[in-house]
């Protein structure tokens, strides 16, 4: 079969990661809702966000293995494929059991997905890494800001029934599966097969991983939460999702410009130590004063955790060489990162149960910042 164009790898890639952020964030804007219609504490309805995040973190480490049985593309477009059916599942989403069900799929769907789309870009944009991430970044950004901003009114256009508008990110992920069904299947070349599991006795690995886990930890809480704390300050459901959605799209920009920056020679660490100290700051003001000045807030919250993701997502290519070895210590950033994150949207909803406020998770939220910047501080060391 003759190679496909780069402007054929470069569609894949950017539709696939439009999908790999809807089917947890298309629920933020519905949650306080289904909460309610199905009788589930807030504890409960958390776990819509914290299964697909848990599963994301415990099967990440398979990936590598699949890719090498059957082949990057090929398992890639099983992802997608898993995902269509997860979220199609969603037109019986008045069970909780099936709504609950559906989000551990879409989480199994993309813990195999994440490590193998690093190697993809390893493999077929090794002389543009900094433009490839940045578009697989941006797309992901934009893919979880769709799910945010475009649900409740599909909500709306589906005579207010939101199983319906929840189903309907099945259909974007089955036209990005027929598009990779056109994308060869490659073996690595046996040379550059590495040999091993995961990198757990590197350091550097570490340092990584725990930057990553304190990100998506953020990230996935304030998908969950946001919006209820706003809420719960007065600002009233409209403008509350709206600021949900400005925190979404503010940073897409970003998302492109700044691996293309730190390809550039910009340093990572500087740059990873200034989205730290953003989202330190205003989670500070979300935790403590979230009436000041929110869509400011938002926005510049949105900037630093969608730039810091980004970042994030690169550090592994500038370790290792080959494909299937920048994989690996994805896999890895990726299991131990999103097994920790799931833990924070729970964690929110239990702090907000016990305390009856939302300050308290939200003043934990803006520690876990602090942490971040610390771990920025450990990575200066190369950069």
């Amino acid at each position: 079969m003759r190679s496909p164009s780069r402007l054929l790898l470069l569609l894949a890639l950017v539709v696939a990661a439009l999908n790999l952020r809807p089917g947890i964030t298309s629920l933020a804007p519905l949650i306080e809702r289904i909460a309610t219609e199905l009788a589930l504490s807030r504890a409960s309805i958390s776990l819509t966000t914290v299964l697909p995040v848990m599963f994301m973190g415990l099967l990440a480490p398979l990936a590598p293995r699949l890719a090498q049985r059957v082949g990057l593309e090929r398992t890639l477009l099983g992802c997608l494929l898993l995902i269509a059916l997860a979220l199609s599942l969603r037109l019986a989403a008045t069970s909780s059991l099936v709504l609950i069900g559906s989000a551990a799929l879409v989480g199994i769907g993309i813990a195999v997905a994440g490590p193998l789309m690093s190697g993809f870009i390893k493999r077929h944009f090794a002389q543009g890494l900094g433009a490839a991430i940045g578009w697989f970044s941006l797309s992901m950004s934009m893919g979880g800001a769709a799910g945010v901003v475009l649900t409740q009114p599909l909500t709306h256009g589906f005579a207010d029934r939101w199983p319906l508008a929840l189903a309907f990110w099945a259909l974007p992920a089955l036209l990005a599966a027929l598009l990779w069904l056109r994308l060869p299947n490659r073996s690595e070349p046996p040379g550059l097969v590495p040999t091993g599991g995961l990198p757990w006795t590197v350091p550097r690995a570490w340092l990584i991983t725990a930057f990553f886990a304190l990100q998506s930890g953020l990230f996935y809480a304030l998908s969950t939460w946001l919006v209820a704390r706003y809420g719960e300050a007065g600002l009233g459901a409209m403008r509350s999702n709206g600021l949900l959605s400005l925190f979404m799209l503010a940073g897409m920009p970003c998302s492109f410009l700044v691996p293309w920056l730190a390809h550039r020679g910009v340093s990572r660490p500087l740059l990873l130590g200034g989205c730290s100290t953003l989202a330190l700051l205003c989670l500070s003001l979300i935790a403590l004063a979230p009436a000041f000045q929110p869509e400011l807030t938002a926005a510049l919250l949105g900037i630093a955790l969608s730039s810091s993701f980004a970042l994030a997502l690169i550090l592994p290519m500038y370790e290792v060489n080959s494909p299937l070895e920048v994989s690996r210590w994805t896999a890895m950033m990726l299991s131990v990162g999103y097994t920790l994150a799931c833990v924070m949207p729970l964690l929110v909803g239990l702090l907000r149960d016990l305390s009856d406020s939302y300050r308290l998770p939200f003043t934990v939220l803006a520690l876990m910042a602090a942490v971040m910047l610390l771990v920025t501080l450990a990575l200066r060391r190369r950069g």
